[in-house]
């Protein structure tokens, strides 16, 4: 299983060439961070029509993450347990038997 992960830095301004990674790197899964929309603003239509799977935990402005599988994904949970922060920097999802788990870790506070 091929699993790659990119910060985008904002998916509305990136998802021509996200698009275009996806389909020329054919990652089994994709886990892209720092999307900076919700989940309805999030152009799943584009990454669906690449053959992918999608699944995100979203946030206006800042953060969000997002898992991109061509298997299905299952047992999907989103937030970070361990603390009551609420902030969208933790998704995880089950793909073809493994646990995956993207987390968005920015630097600083």
């Amino acid at each position: 299983m091929r699993i790659a992960t990119w910060n985008v830095n904002s998916i509305k301004a990136r998802l021509p060439r996200v698009a275009e990674w996806l389909e020329q790197a054919q990652p089994d899964v994709a886990l892209l961070q720092e999307l900076k929309v919700t989940d309805e603003a999030f152009p799943r239509e584009a990454i669906e029509d690449l053959g992918y799977n999608v699944e995100t935990h979203g946030q206006k402005t800042y953060n969000g993450v997002a898992i991109a599988s061509l298997g299905p994904l299952q047992d999907v949970e989103t937030g970070l347990p361990w603390t009551e922060d609420e902030a969208a920097r933790g998704i995880a999802a089950t793909v073809d038997g493994v646990r995956v788990v993207n987390l968005y870790v920015p630097n600083g506070s």
